[in-house]
């Protein structure tokens, strides 16, 4: 299909909730084509549809070592999540050069629209749940580095600010 481009922070629409999907369509097949695509062009492990100015909750995840792998999701829900914590070092390509560790549940299952307009729920573990949990927070306009302390949320705005004056 296409790769599309990237809302750049601060973009406004990137701290925006987006609006639910009603139903599986052209439309919205295009438009996880393009996610697809632009995952995979920027080497990422999911993206979700406001990175790219799409005001839908739709979201695509890939953590698998081969590729091709993708999860197509509309609506993601959490409904749960383990005790158990990992911690991952996230980033974003709306906020290029600079990453952050994040500690997030290790296991969650998630309720969503799946490319048949199919209710599902699954299960989803380390680098996966991560992924999938980075993407629900995008749809919710909440960054990763939103769940830092303020002292290191700043001084990671400051970096980046540094690296795109550059």
């Amino acid at each position: 299909m296409a790769v599309r481009k990237l809302l750049m922070w601060p973009d406004i629409r990137l701290k925006q909730k987006v609006q639910p999907v009603e139903k599986i369509n052209e439309n919205i097949e295009k438009i996880w084509a393009d996610l697809t695509d632009t995952m995979e062009a920027k080497s990422c492990i999911g993206l979700a549809s406001n990175q790219v100015g799409v005001k839908f909750s739709l979201a695509v995840v890939d953590a698998s070592t081969s590729r091709g792998q993708a999860v197509l999701m509309a609506n993601p829900e959490i409904l749960q999540v383990s005790k158990e914590m990992n911690e991952y070092t996230e980033a974003s390509p709306n906020l290029p050069g600079v990453s952050a560790k994040i500690k997030r549940p290790r296991k969650i299952t998630v309720r969503y629209l799946d490319k048949e307009g199919m209710i599902v729920r699954s299960d989803f573990e380390g680098l996966w749940a991560t992924s999938v949990q980075h993407q629900i927070d995008h749809l919710n306009g909440i960054m990763y580095f939103d769940r830092l302390s303020a002292l290191k949320r700043d001084m990671l705005l400051r970096r980046a600010k540094k690296i795109k004056s550059k």
